[in-house]
Parts: C-alpha cells; sequence; structure tokens
C-alpha cells in the first residue's frame, strides 16, 4: 500500500509540472505575439499621457504618398481571424465606434515602421492601405480631424478604427474613450489644386446666427476682444425672418481656419460652420 501511495504522489507531482510547464509556453506565446498591436492581450494596460508637454494640434497633411509593401500584407491573420487590405481608399466611406491608443504604444513602430507619437495625427484600421489620409468626424459634436492611417488595428469586432490619443483629445472624446464617428477618405487627385479649392470656398467660420442683432454685436466683440480674428456681422433673411449672422474670416487657407475652429471650441463655443 505505501509503494502504491508513493506512486500516486508521484503521479500527481508530474502531472502538475505538465501543467505549471504549459501554463509558462502559453503565457510566452501571448507575450510573443503583443509585438502585434491589438493581436493578443498583455498585463500591461494602456493608459493617456501627461498633458504638460502636449504640443499645438497639427492635422495630417495629405499628400500622395507611395503604397509600400510594409503594412501592406494581405491577407493578414490576427487571433485567428483573416483581414484582408483593400486595393483602394478611394471613395472610402463609412460610421462606426473609434477609439484611442496611447503611452503603452509610445516609441513603437507602427505597421509600416514608423513610429508612434501619441499626440501625432495619425490612426489605425483594419483594411485601408497604409498610408490613407481620412477625415474622421466626432458624429457627437461634429468635430473633425485629418489623419494619415499608419498601423492596423483595432481588432475588436465593435470598433472601426484606433486614434491617436491626440487625435481623440482633439475631437472631445479621450476621457470616454470611444466615440460613433464618421470616416471618410481623402482624394489625393490633384491635391494641390484641391487645397487651392478648399482655401478659395471655405474662407469663413459662422459662429452664430442671431434674430437679435444686438446679441449678435456682442458675440462680434466677444470674439474680436480675445483673438485678432477679422469678424463681421451681416444681415440674412431666411425662411421669412431676418438673422444676422457672426462670421470670423477670411482665411487665407484652410490649415488656418482649422486652426482658428479648435481655438473657439476649446475656449467653449459651438462648432462653427466653414462657409465660402
Amino acid at each position: 500500500m505505501a509503494a502504491q501511495s508513493g506512486d500516486r504522489d508521484g503521479a500527481r507531482r508530474f502531472l502538475r509540472r505538465l501543467l505549471i510547464s504549459a501554463a509558462c509556453c502559453a503565457s510566452i506565446a501571448l507575450t510573443a505575439c503583443s509585438s502585434y498591436r491589438g493581436a493578443a492581450p498583455t498585463a500591461q494596460a494602456d493608459f493617456a499621457p501627461s498633458l504638460s508637454d502636449r504640443p499645438p494640434w497639427q492635422d495630417a497633411v495629405p499628400r500622395p504618398d507611395p503604397l509600400l509593401a510594409e503594412g501592406n500584407r494581405s491577407p493578414y491573420e490576427v487571433n485567428g481571424v483573416v483581414y484582408a487590405v483593400r486595393d483602394s481608399a478611394q471613395g472610402y466611406r463609412e460610421y462606426g465606434v473609434a477609439s484611442w491608443y496611447g503611452m503603452k504604444f509610445q516609441g513603437r513602430p507602427t505597421a509600416n515602421g514608423e513610429i508612434f507619437d501619441v499626440f501625432g495625427a495619425t490612426a489605425a484600421h483594419r483594411s485601408l492601405p497604409i498610408p490613407t489620409y481620412v477625415r474622421v468626424t466626432n458624429l457627437g459634436n461634429e468635430r473633425s480631424v485629418v489623419l494619415r492611417v499608419n498601423d492596423r488595428g483595432p481588432f475588436h469586432p465593435d470598433r472601426l478604427i484606433d486614434l491617436s490619443y491626440g487625435a481623440a483629445l482633439q475631437l472631445g472624446f479621450a476621457e470616454q474613450g470611444t466615440a460613433t464617428v464618421l470616416v471618410e477618405s481623402l482624394d489625393l487627385a490633384g491635391v494641390d489644386d484641391r487645397r487651392a479649392l478648399e482655401a478659395a470656398t471655405y474662407r469663413y467660420l459662422q459662429l452664430g446666427a442671431y434674430t437679435s442683432v444686438i446679441a449678435a454685436n456682442e458675440l462680434g466683440s466677444e470674439i474680436s476682444s480675445r483673438w485678432a480674428y477679422p469678424v463681421s456681422v451681416s444681415a440674412v433673411d431666411t425662411d421669412g425672418r431676418r438673422l444676422h449672422r457672426v462670421r470670423v474670416g477670411p482665411f487665407s487657407d484652410i490649415q488656418t481656419l482649422n486652426q482658428a475652429r479648435a481655438a473657439f471650441i476649446e475656449a467653449g463655443y459651438p462648432a462653427p460652420q466653414s462657409l465660402p
């Protein structure tokens, strides 16, 4: 009986060693997979950066970058799911949920080898060619940014796009973590002509339209006292009533206009409307 008991104890110890060994191998496998951003869970949770070193926001500037092999392998597999990269981003327009990624990935290479900057105007998408320039609009507040897709993800079935923390901050959903957005690819055909056309077309920001000329003039004076932008109040008749529009501008280029829009939103004003 003593011999049988010893055999059973030995068998238990052997089985325990096997289970511990298997658990260690599984842990190593998961850690190895984590080099593909979002491919597998890791012990370290993502977190937001300190805002003390936050640089001024700059939208990505669209340019006709070549599509390189790096980052565009298709099909590719993550967590047992196979994904395909689109042949072209032309005409892409989709609604979905955006999330952000932050300091956990700061300084690490993206899918095409570029280094991730937590405050950069970049994004990750599962199927758009890298790089693609997209306009992302937060449908909750109508804020929008232009971003450069240079990474893959998010590998979560309920999310459409991952943004840098800086982009999420600019869109106003960094604290909430996610937002419903519209993602639209930007057509780079004749990109220089397109920029000139945008600058000529959208030259003003309208901050409001009031039935009271006194209220309109008060807002105009408030804007003039806080910023050096030119402000005008003009009357327009619409639907049988007269409104007094408060407009800022004209702006010399679309980038300056977007910077002014961001400043007004950050100061607590409703998102201004772009006007010709």
